[in-house]
This record gives structure tokens, sequence and C-alpha cells, in this order.
């Protein structure tokens, strides 16, 4: 599991994937997003503005980030 240590009070799902290097854009975070290939806290997520804060997992890829 990868740490990613953020300095705000959350960030939105499709920045983190950019963030992560998941996904090179935020239209590639989108579709990667819509597609159904993205878990948050283990439960599929579709929407591209949900607020990961400290504590979350990102399960995307074949890797599972949490946020710090």
């Amino acid at each position: 599991m990868e740490k990613i240590k953020i300095q705000t009070e959350y960030i939105k799902l499709d920045q983190f994937l950019k963030w992560t290097g998941v996904a090179e854009s935020g239209v590639d975070a989108k579709d990667i997003i819509l597609a159904g290939e993205v878990k948050v806290n283990g439960e599929i997520e579709e929407r591209r503005g949900k607020k990961l804060r400290v504590g979350d997992t990102v399960q995307v890829a074949g890797k599972t980030f949490e946020v710090e």
C-alpha cells in the first residue's frame, strides 16, 4: 500500500488519480472513474468529485493508495 500525503482537508478523486500518476489528465481520470475501475474504501466509486480525506483508501489499476 502506497501512502499519499495531502496538505489540505481533502482532495477530489479525479485530482487524486492525476496526483498519483494513475491518470495522465482529467479526461483520463473521468474515464477510469466512470468505467467503475476505482474503489474507495472497498466500494466502487463513480463520482469524480468524491472528497477523499485522511484515512481513505483507493484501489485502482492493481494498486492500493492510502490518503495520509
